[in-house]
């Protein structure tokens, strides 16, 4: 089944523990905002620091997305971005990169139209490591798991997360924890950092996952203190904030947007690095 000890997810996790320090794991969306760019931003965020990456699959009526990951999202459709596409574009990274873990994040109304035999088929053989499936309650996992063997499937939990549903949620659970730290949608405030030293233990305590923090995280500094509380940080609207700062009238790529969001991803991960030292 899913979550097997040596995939790409549990290694790189074991290896940041062994080095003290926390995960950083950049976000971007498939396509945005056309397949060269994005494909040169996914190729250079190791580089800058990424110890995993989450990959956005565009879609139509992306409800848990805030405004900045919504015209991302528009972009990316507009430009031809897909679920097949997205995957492409992990086969192309493994090319040069087998070691840096991809994570799809998408909804699940595109995966039950690829059909979810054959997309996890076509996802484990493109190089995909995780999937975050945002509007999959656990209930309807049946959907897509009993064909993710080799893919691990990430679930979320959120601060209106009951404890008696916490055991439910984490049922099944594979690759890490992605803890929403704060309700709503993504991109429209910051997370609490007070709400997370008391959040995180109690979900530590009923898991031996690590543990990522995303909605909310926006900053070098509120990237360091999630991985003081946790095992990772997910960065998503301020990264594509700053791509959409470069992009022209008419929303194409200039010189500069490949550089801005590596910048980006660098003063990220020197945030992340030194948090615990």
């Amino acid at each position: 089944m899913s979550g097997a000890p040596a995939g790409r997810i549990a290694r790189r996790f074991a290896q940041l523990r062994a080095e003290g320090r926390g995960a950083l794991m950049p976000f971007l969306e498939a396509y945005d905002p056309d397949p060269a760019t994005s494909m040169a931003i996914l190729r250079g965020m190791p580089g800058a620091g990424a110890d995993l990456i989450e990959l956005g699959v565009p879609f139509t009526d992306p409800a848990a997305d805030g405004p900045t990951v919504q015209k991302a999202g528009q972009r990316a459709l507009k430009a031809g971005g897909t679920l097949a596409g997205a995957m492409a574009m992990v086969r192309d990274f493994r090319r040069d990169d087998d070691d840096t873990p991809v994570v799809l994040m998408g909804y699940l109304n595109p995966i039950l139209a690829y059909g979810p035999e054959r997309f996890c088929r076509d996802a484990r053989e493109s190089g995909v490591d995780g999937l975050i499936i945002v509007d999959m309650p656990p209930e309807e996992a049946d959907e897509v798991a009993p064909f993710a063997e080799g893919l691990d499937m990430v679930r979320l939990v959120a601060p209106t997360t009951v404890a008696n549903r916490l055991p439910i949620v984490l049922n099944g659970a594979s690759g890490f924890i992605y803890y929403v730290a704060i309700t709503g949608i993504t991109g429209t405030r910051s997370a609490d950092q007070a709400e997370l030293a008391r959040a995180i233990p109690q979900v530590k305590a009923q898991t031996d996952l690590p543990i990522a923090i995303g909605f909310g995280v926006r900053t070098p500094a509120q990237a360091a203190d999630a991985v003081r509380v946790a095992d990772g940080a997910v960065v998503a609207s301020s990264l594509i904030d700053a791509l959409e700062k470069t992009l022209d009238e008419q929303g194409r790529a200039t010189p500069g947007s490949v550089r801005a969001v590596l910048d980006g991803v660098r003063a990220l991960a020197e945030g992340v690095r030194g948090a615990r030292g």
